[in-house]
């Protein structure tokens, strides 16, 4: 591991450079480096800290992955389960064999509702829908109920918003929950997240970084109108960077889902490029044919976030910020220096 002097001098080196705006918490055996940048509220000139609350977009699919495999446990169902035999709601231009276990991967072969492959800004989904009207995971449907298939399931890899979507209708139906109150109750509290949640982009909590977008002219706006009003199974939860640490500990652990279910959760399924598989989930990348990090990344106007687990070094990462990048130079700064 790189000495603290080094380490130090290395993160105030690339924070000024890209003028980074969120937190760094490191953990490792050798103790804890943290250090915060930038502002969580720039209009009242607060500072962000590291108990700030940071949105995470797509980071946490992740919490989605670990609630299906909590009812896999349970014996609600199994990652063979065809999708139309544990959802009582009509698709009716899906192929009928679409399986759990290919929606956790991003083999199902849906369209998504946001292709990141075709659209470059996400903004745009949102000029015919108002963000304010997304409050629940049942307010997408009419976004992806009525679209075909882009591949055969299983396929190929697809990164695919709308899969998780479905997957948080199927815990919705299982639990007898709502996505959100089962995801809170059975994995943040169950690790000791206590200041993390879905909050709503409107009623906010007290230390919660609003996320910015910096305009080429200099001036910058809040995503507030850039993002659903409240996230769901694909995205959107806030995590403060100690409680994301409790994250990785209570799954690494074994105290979300048990030992084989955790395997399986980190099992490289699917190949996506050279040395980057997918599990449930979680993002994998090798080096030497060994798991170098399982990590998981999000990315939304006014939001970047990057956290890794470095098992050759039992060694945890998480940087979020509440702008629309610098989280991933942060992260590949760290890593060059491991």
């Amino acid at each position: 591991m790189i000495k603290d002097q080094d380490f130090k001098r290395i993160i105030e080196e690339v924070s000024t450079e890209i003028d980074f705006s969120g937190a760094i918490y490191m953990t490792s055996e050798e103790g804890v480096f943290q250090a915060a940048f930038g502002e969580a509220n720039r209009a009242e000139k607060l500072k962000n800290t590291i108990s700030t609350r940071f949105g995470i977009a797509s980071g946490c699919k992740l919490f989605t992955a670990i609630a299906i495999c909590q009812l896999v446990e349970k014996g609600l169902l199994s990652f063979q389960t065809k999708l139309k035999d544990c959802l009582d709601i009509p698709f009716p231009h899906f192929h009928e064999d679409i399986t759990i276990h290919q929606l956790l991967t991003h083999t199902s072969g849906i369209q998504d509702y946001f292709d990141e492959t075709v659209m470059d800004d996400f903004e745009d989904l949102w000029k015919e829908r108002p963000v304010y009207s997304l409050r629940s995971v049942g307010d997408f449907l009419p976004m992806i109920q009525n679209n075909g298939m882009k591949y055969e399931p299983g396929e190929t890899f697809h990164y695919n918003n709308a899969g998780f979507l479905i997957l948080g209708l199927v815990i919705e139906q299982q639990s007898g929950q709502s996505f959100v109150d089962y995801v809170e109750s059975d994995i943040f509290r169950q690790c000791g997240m206590n200041d993390s949640g879905y909050f709503s982009l409107d009623r906010l909590p007290e230390n919660t970084a609003y996320g910015y977008i910096d305009e080429q002219d200099g001036t910058w706006r809040t995503n507030v109108y850039s993002i659903p009003v409240q996230g769901g199974p694909d995205g959107g939860a806030f995590i403060t960077p100690p409680d994301m640490t409790k994250l990785w500990k209570g799954l690494l652990s074994y105290q979300l889902i048990s030992e084989e279910h955790t395997k399986l959760l980190l099992t490289p399924h699917v190949l996506v490029k050279e040395d980057v598989y997918y599990g449930y989930g979680i993002w994998i990348n090798k080096k030497n044919e060994e798991v170098f990090k399982y990590h998981v990344m999000g990315y939304d106007p006014g939001v970047s976030f990057h956290s890794s687990y470095y098992p050759q070094y039992n060694c945890t990462l998480v940087v979020p910020s509440n702008k629309s990048s610098g989280a991933f130079p942060i992260t590949k700064a760290i890593e060059n220096n491991l």
